[in-house]
């Protein structure tokens, strides 16, 4: 998957299943999803299930931390990291 197909399907999952709710936020690629109170504790658990259902790749306990999860480059840099190392293993 593409670049910029990674980060729009982020954006899509994003805007349909958080953003709908808040019409007011205007989310930059930087913002923080928890800062901003667009994702909490069972957003993460979601949005987890959507990364793995939709890239194919395992999100592992250890990878539950802001620094992969908390905004829309750093989702998208976690998801071509994993998508990364799955390609080298196989």
């Amino acid at each position: 998957m593409k670049t910029v197909d990674i980060e729009s399907a982020i954006k899509s999952y994003l805007n349909d299943n958080f953003l709908n709710r808040l019409p007011n936020i205007i989310l930059k690629d930087d913002d923080s999803l928890f800062e901003n109170g667009i994702v909490d504790s069972t957003g993460v658990l979601e949005m987890v299930a959507f990364i793995e259902q939709t890239f194919d790749i395992r999100v592992e306990d250890e990878d539950l931390i802001p620094e992969n999860l908390d905004s829309i480059n750093r989702l998208n840099a976690f998801i071509k990291t994993k998508l990364n190392s799955k390609i080298e293993v196989t």
